[in-house]
């Protein structure tokens, strides 16, 4: 079982982006999303429970970043709007026992990232 996500790309300052991290096996996991721009430590952005239930969003990015989870299709969301150049990193999903979990890093399981790219 693996996470793999997707969605990124070379996108214009102030377009919206949607991510998608498909989680086969993971329905009993809550999934998370961080991201790592470079020259950065890794910052955790928004998770949310195993039921879809309860989200977290980081303080800072409320307002523009979206966490939802489709479970009958195993894969959970990340829609990110007005992107600004410094939302500029590598996006990674990830599955850990708990949305507390997710939060505190205690993180069991981490996909391959997708690169996103805000600027002209």
């Amino acid at each position: 079982v693996q996470l793999q996500a997707s969605g990124g790309g070379l996108v214009q300052p102030g377009e919206s982006l949607r991510l998608s991290c498909a989680a086969p096996g993971f329905h009993e996991y809550a999934i998370g999303w961080f991201r790592q721009a470079p020259g950065k430590v890794r910052e955790g952005l928004s998770c949310i429970s195993s039921n879809g239930r309860s989200t977290y969003c980081a303080d800072s990015l409320k307002g523009r970043f979206t966490i939802s989870r489709d479970i009958a299709k195993d894969t959970a969301y990340l829609v990110i709007n007005n992107l600004e150049p410094e939302d500029t990193a590598v996006y990674y999903c990830a599955a850990a026992q708990t949305a507390l979990d997710v939060q505190q890093g205690r993180v069991d399981y981490w996909g391959q990232g997708t690169q996103v790219t805000v600027g002209a």
